[in-house]
């Protein structure tokens, strides 16, 4: 094979490589900009307040320190809502029956207990299911972050790409034309 025809080739693959990439890093980058976007709307619009201490004094010390910092401040990241989530709501729920055992019980109350047991399985589904929203905009919120960095690399990608296109161009220029491999 002639080695222009090669060179000629690996360019051609290396250009459409390197398109290939900008398009995925611009994507990606879309993808990561909506979800951050989204989570940080849809908790703003939630009002949550993060409260400066959880009330568990057996803790550890970075999450202590986290909801010093963010106490009195409106939930806006994924991050802030993990911690709230699993710190805030889940002490609070640990003193709790589970969903399970809450319906259990109010099924088999009495008249008199029936009002209490039917507000604890009112309280712990509205526990449950916020602390599991809160942990989806987590989770949402981290696949958005992930982005980023793929968006990152994908953009690292495609410029590498481009240099060694533009170097196979000037390669194609020098090679003699009846070189061979």
């Amino acid at each position: 094979m002639k080695r222009k025809t090669f060179d000629k080739i690996v360019t051609f693959i290396g250009a459409g490589l390197t398109v290939f990439l900008f398009a995925v890093a611009a994507l990606v980058n879309w993808g990561a900009s909506f979800a951050s976007d989204s989570v940080t709307s849809q908790l703003k619009a939630q009002e949550i307040t993060m409260p400066a201490t959880t009330g568990n004094s057996a803790e550890a010390a970075d999450v202590t320190a986290y909801f010093k910092a963010h106490g009195g401040k409106l939930m806006t990241t994924g991050k802030d809502a993990e911690m709230y989530a699993d710190h805030f709501i889940g002490f609070h729920m640990s003193k709790m029956p589970t969903y399970n055992e809450a319906t259990a019980a109010a099924r088999s109350a009495t008249p008199e207990n029936k009002a209490a047991a039917d507000a604890t399985v009112e309280t712990v589904f509205k526990g449950n299911m916020l602390r599991g929203t809160l942990l989806t905009a987590y989770a949402f919120g981290t696949l958005g972050t992930l982005a980023g960095y793929g968006a990152i690399a994908a953009l690292a990608g495609a410029l590498l790409m481009l240099v060694l296109t533009i170097a196979g161009v000037i390669h194609l220029r020098r090679t003699p034309i009846d070189a061979m491999i």
